[in-house]
């Protein structure tokens, strides 16, 4: 098969140019072929044992009958028979579920009864209940999943105050728990901004995250009364209120603290980390599907039309690396001054660290962890290089030079357990000055280069829409050899992610949840349709006639 260049050229302002209504309604693009993102209509081509009309919008009928006696909750495709590790998990994620007052809203953090210390692993986080609400919602239980979107809605309304500043009434929580007072028999909803979070960090992932889920639910059922309900309507603006609202930025990207999404503690990620921006970018997307065009929704509407433009441009050009744009970083001028200027924010060519060199090969790229004025984090994020495919941010070139950078660094960034959230690790006197002596997050172990089974559901995607199923399966083959005999661990530590986690929770939900979804997901990759966007092209600015012309 012909293999796709992964020198990727940097995109010019014309060739990312957004068209809000083809982005309202996602269409059909190209036939599918390997090694080429897929787009909406090629996924029945590839799912044999599913049809459907294309999935114009989502204002159409139920996208994905399933249930337990759908081939992939079985588990029985691709893998040549049923896995027992699919039934244990099914039991085990089962076991996680939160009711309230007699409905299911979530799935706590982990279930592990050998661990002393609880913490905050009973609640419902928000970013961890979303690979569970796909599973859920890939074995047709959407229950659970709208119930956790009607909570988590009105817990935003709940006064969000840390010491005495009050957060802004956008902010989703971090978590929240069901607090049951057995003398008066009443059970009600403690949610957690971040005033109880290590670092006391408000989550800047969560709104992002709800946001997405809903568009699955939405995809997935059918169903467009939830997110056309007012409520819903009401909490996506204020969530993109948030993010929109004009300040002193001079790039379109979000400006962030440490801690504030899946790394929740001092990992050098403050300024633009790459998770964020590419979340920001899909919920921009999935928020443009569904909010109405009327009243304060057309205005919202045209904001995020006009900030998807920049930042689409700005992640392409300033965010991406390869093996010519580095030299091209080495090779920078430095102090230069004027619109002209090609090293545009001062990065000094001999703070590129010495191990960026061996680690990019001639063949692939990736979305650097951070870009700010005069500072590069050259360090490889998971999640945010992951996330950027699903959702094209990453153009069909990049999303391949991301999957062949993977693929050639294939033992240091999956090793014996996918996946590194980052790599590599820090270490020495850089991990004392960055982490701030942080003894969780020593050299390869937990955000510092640790292995988290719950990327594996995001690789897999990745895998999908880039046509190497092949890559996916030696993944999950990987995982399935030590996650139900560690115990579902919460992560894995060294460079290889041998070792279950020094610190690692048992019986980690998003651990399950994450294994369950790479799963069905590779037996049926029509699911990948609830959270996968179509990737942009040029088009050609509408031509409109002038008042005059009928004078």
């Amino acid at each position: 098969m012909k293999r796709v260049s992964s020198h990727v050229s940097l995109a010019s302002e014309a060739e990312i140019n957004l068209d809000l209504s083809r982005l309202v309604i996602d269409r059909p693009r190209f036939a599918l072929e390997r090694k080429r993102s897929f787009d909406e209509q090629s996924w029945s081509e590839l799912s044999q044992h599913r049809h459907n009309d294309g999935f114009d919008s989502v204002l159409q009928s139920p996208a994905f009958p399933s249930g337990f006696d759908s081939p992939f909750s079985m588990g029985t495709t691709h893998f040549g028979g049923p896995h027992p590790l699919v039934n244990e998990a099914w039991e085990a994620l089962r076991k996680s579920v939160v009711y309230f007052r007699g409905q299911p809203v979530g799935t706590i953090a982990a279930v592990d009864h050998a661990s002393e210390e609880v913490l905050n692993y009973d609640q419902v986080f928000v970013r961890d209940f979303f690979p569970s609400a796909l599973a859920f919602l890939m074995n047709n239980e959407t229950d659970i999943v709208k119930n956790f979107l009607l909570k988590t809605l009105h817990l935003q309304s709940s006064e969000k105050m840390v010491d005495r500043f009050k957060l802004g009434s956008g902010a989703m929580p971090a978590s929240f728990k069901v607090d049951r007072n057995k003398k008066r028999n009443t059970e009600t909803l403690v949610a957690d901004f971040g005033e109880s979070a290590i670092g006391r960090v408000a989550p800047v992932d969560s709104g992002f995250w709800w946001i997405i889920l809903l568009r699955a639910y939405t995809k997935y059922t059918g169903d467009v009364s939830l997110s056309e309900s007012p409520d819903c309507q009401k909490c996506m603006r204020l969530i993109l209120n948030l993010c929109l609202s004009e300040g002193f930025d001079t790039f379109p990207t979000l400006l962030c603290t440490d801690g504030c999404s899946m790394i929740d503690r001092r990992m050098g990620i403050y300024g633009y980390p790459i998770e964020i921006q590419a979340l920001f970018y899909m919920a921009l997307r999935c928020a443009l599907q569904m909010l109405k065009p009327d009243g304060e929704g057309k205005d919202f509407i045209e904001k995020i039309g006009q900030r998807l433009h920049a930042l689409t441009y700005h992640m392409r050009n300033y965010f991406w690396l390869d093996f010519q744009q580095l030299n091209k970083i080495y090779r920078y001028k430095t102090e230069e001054y004027s619109h002209t200027a090609v090293n545009k924010f001062n990065v000094i060519p001999d703070s590129i660290p010495d191990w960026v060199f061996d680690f990019m090969p001639c063949r692939g790229g990736y979305f650097l962890g951070n870009v700010s004025p005069a500072m590069m984090d050259f360090r490889w994020f998971a999640l945010g290089n992951c996330i950027a495919i699903v959702s094209s941010l990453a153009t069909p070139e990049q999303s391949v030079a991301i999957m062949d950078l993977i693929e050639e660094r294939w033992d240091e960034l999956v090793g014996e357990m996918p996946l590194k959230i980052c790599y590599p690790a820090i270490e020495n006197h850089e991990w004392r000055i960055i982490t701030g002596c942080d003894p969780k997050n020593t050299r390869w172990s937990y955000h510092n280069g640790g292995s988290w089974p719950v990327l594996l559901w995001l690789l897999t995607a990745a895998c999908i829409k880039t046509g190497r199923p092949q890559m996916a399966k030696r993944a999950i083959e990987l995982a399935e050899s030590r996650l139900l005999k560690d115990g579902w661990p919460e992560y894995y530590d060294g460079k290889l992610g041998r070792f279950v986690g020094k610190q690692a929770r048992k019986f980690q939900t998003w651990s399950i949840a994450g294994y369950l979804v790479a799963r069905m997901m590779l037996e049926d990759p029509s699911t990948l349709m609830m959270i996968s966007m179509e990737e942009d092209r040029p088009v050609k600015p509408t031509m409109r006639r002038s008042a005059s012309w009928n004078a």
